[in-house]
C-alpha cells in the first residue's frame, strides 16, 4: 500500500510567524488520509511532533498454531539482526476408517514403496538456499494430544521425542517445490514428497492389519506415534516452509501390488493416510535463538530508551512505546493525531538479508493491560464492527513502500490515534503506554467507542488479519533515532 504525499507550500510570512510564534510546530504531510485534514496554515491549523520514548521486549506470552492454520519447518541460520530460527512440526495421519485393511489377501499383497507428501503453501527467507528435511518417528512415551493446542514458543516445556528416522534426508530445492507431479495417481503442484524407508513401508502395508495396529485409532497410535518433521539447522539453510495438513496435498502414500482373484497380471494401487481435524494430534514448535545477533544487546527487560526498535513475528518481539508528554496537552481540536514509525535500513545488507527476510504486513498497535496481562484496544480509534470487521484502513498498521533520499524502498508503518489523543485533552482520558507487535493468533480486550466503553469483550485475530507466524521482522527508528525516529504528528487547531 503506497502513499504518495506533496508538502504543501506556505507563504513567506507566514514561515516567520511560525518561526517566532511557534517553535515546536512544523509543516509536513501526513501520511493517513491527508485529504481529510485541512492545510496546515501556520495560523488556524497547526502541528507538531511529540516526543516518543521507546524500547524492545521478548514476548513472552504464548502462541499458537491451529489446526486450520498453516504450519512451519524450516531453519535460519543467518540473520545477523534477529538471530536465528528453527521450527519443526510433529502430526499424525490416518486411514479414512477402522478397522482398516490393505486389501487383498494378506499373501498376494507385495510392498512398494510408501511416501510422506507435504502440501507446500509458500516460504520465508531465502529461496536459493537448499534445506536438508528429516522424517523421524515420535516415539510412543511422548505421544501427541490430539485435543490440544500446543504453544509454539515452549518446544522445552511440551517434549515431543523422536525415536529414529523413517526416511535419508532430502536435500530440498525450494525453487522446484512448485513443479508439477504427474504420475498415474495423480496430478499435482507444490507438494515436498519424502519416500520412506523400505521397511517402513513394510510396517504399513504387510505388518500391519486389522487386527492389531488398524484395529481403531487409539490401537494404531500405540503402534506409530506419527511423523516429526524438522530441517538441519547448518549454513547455509535461511528460510521457513509453510505446510497445510489438512488438505489433499497432504498424505502418506502407501503402493503396493496385490491380486484378490488369483489371477497372474497384478496392478500398483495406493492408499492414502491423511490428517484428521478430528482425531490427528499436531505440534508446531518455533525456536528463536538470538545469540550473537544484533537485537540481542538491545532486548530488555526494564526501561532502556533506545534509538533502535525490534519488532519480529511471533514467536517474537515487541516494541513498548511510551508518549510522556501527551497527557498535558492542553484542549484544543485534533484534525490527526498519528504515530510514524519507519524502518532503519540494513546499510550493509540492502539487496539481502534486507529483501528477503520480508517485514511483517501488518503490525498491531495496542494497549497492554498488566494487571489482566492482555492487549487491549486503543480507545476510539481501533473499532470492531458487529460482523467482526476491524478498522485496517483507517487505523493503519499495513505496511507502506515508500522512497527517501538514498533509499528507494523504505518500509513505513502508520497509526491513525485522532480520536484516542481528542479524548485525552478534552474528557482528560488516561493516556496509556503502547504496546507494537506483529501478532498471527492473537486476541485483545475490545472496548467500544465513547460513549459506549463501559463494556469489554475478547476479540480474536488470526494470521489472515495479521501474519503468519514466523513471517516478518523489521528494524524500526526508535524515538531517539537521529533520521528515521518514531514519532507522534499532531495536525490540530486551537480553540
Amino acid at each position: 500500500m503506497l502513499f504518495n504525499f506533496q508538502l504543501r507550500k506556505t507563504h513567506f510570512f507566514t514561515l516567520i510567524f511560525l518561526m517566532v510564534t511557534a517553535s515546536c510546530t512544523r509543516i509536513t504531510s501526513t501520511e493517513l488520509g491527508s485529504g481529510l485534514i485541512p492545510a496546515v496554515d501556520g495560523v488556524n491549523t497547526l502541528d507538531t511532533v511529540m516526543e516518543v520514548i521507546t524500547d524492545s521486549f521478548e514476548e513472552t506470552d504464548t502462541t499458537r498454531i491451529y489446526r486450520t492454520n498453516k504450519v512451519i519447518i524450516g531453519a535460519i541460520t543467518n540473520d545477523p539482526i534477529f538471530g536465528k530460527t528453527t521450527a519443526s512440526v510433529n502430526f499424525e495421519l490416518y486411514p479414512s476408517s477402522f478397522p482398516f485393511a490393505i486389501p487383498g489377501t494378506k499373501d498376494s499383497v507385495v510392498v512398494d514403496s510408501a511416501v510422506l507428501i507435504l502440501s507446500y503453501k509458500g516460504m520465508y527467507g531465502d529461496s536459493m538456499q537448499p534445506l536438508r528435511l528429516r522424517v523421524e518417528e515420535i516415539s510412543g512415551n511422548t505421544p501427541l494430544n490430539p485435543l490440544r493446542a500446543y504453544p509454539v514458543n515452549h518446544p522445552n516445556v511440551n517434549i515431543i521425542n523422536t525415536v529414529g528416522s523413517l526416511a535419508s534426508p532430502l536435500d530440498l530445492n525450494i525453487r522446484t517445490i512448485k513443479d508439477s507431479v504427474k504420475n498415474r495417481y495423480e496430478k499435482a503442484t507444490n507438494q515436498i514428497r519424502i519416500k520412506l524407508r523400505q521397511d517402513i513401508a513394510k510396517r504399513f502395508i504387510k505388518d500391519y492389519d486389522s487386527t492389531n495396529a488398524y484395529r481403531n485409532d487409539s490401537a494404531f497410535r500405540s503402534y506409530f506415534a506419527g511423523f516429526s518433521v524438522k530441517v538441519d539447522a547448518v549454513n547455509p539453510a535461511n528460510a521457513l516452509l509453510y505446510l497445510n495438513l489438512q488438505d489433499t496435498n497432504t498424505k502418506l502414500a502407501l503402493y503396493y501390488n496385490s491380486s484378490t482373484t488369483g489371477a497372474t497380471v497384478r496392478d500398483t494401487n495406493v492408499i492414502y493416510f491423511r490428517f484428521s481435524p478430528i482425531v490427528s494430534g499436531m505440534a508446531n514448535f518455533v525456536t528463536r535463538n538470538r545469540s550473537g545477533a544484533e537485537i540481542n544487546s538491545r532486548l530488555t527487560t526494564t526501561a532502556k530508551p533506545d534509538s533502535l526498535v525490534y519488532v519480529q513475528a511471533d514467536p517474537g518481539t515487541y516494541v513498548r512505546v511510551r508518549i510522556p508528554n501527551l497527557g498535558k496537552l492542553s484542549n484544543r481540536i485534533i484534525h490527526r493525531a498519528e504515530l510514524i514509525a519507519e524502518q532503519v535500513p540494513d546499510d550493509n545488507h540492502l539487496f539481502t538479508f534486507d529483501r528477503y527476510f520480508e517485514v511483517p504486513r501488518i503490525l498491531l498497535l495496542s494497549i497492554y493491560d498488566s494487571v489482566n496481562k492482555r492487549k487491549r484496544s486503543i480507545p476510539n480509534d481501533y473499532i470492531i464492527d458487529e460482523s467482526g470487521n476491524i478498522n485496517l484502513l483507517t487505523f493503519g498498521g499495513f505496511a507502506s513502500i515508500k522512497s527517501v533520499p538514498g533509499y528507494d524502498r523504505l518500509v513505513s508503518y502508520n497509526f491513525n490515534l485522532s480520536r484516542y489523543v481528542q479524548g485525552i485533552v478534552t474528557r482528560k482520558d488516561s493516556s496509556y503506554t503502547l504496546r507494537l507487535s506483529a501478532p498471527s493468533n492473537d486476541s485483545l480486550s475490545y472496548f467500544p467507542p465513547y460513549p459506549n466503553n463501559l463494556f469489554t469483550k475478547m476479540a480474536y485475530l488470526n494470521a489472515a488479519q495479521g501474519n503468519e507466524t514466523g513471517s516478518g521482522r523489521v528494524r524500526l527508528g526508535g524515538g531517539s533515532h537521529s533520521r528515521f525516529r518514531m514519532r507522534l504528528r499532531i495536525v490540530y487547531s486551537r480553540i
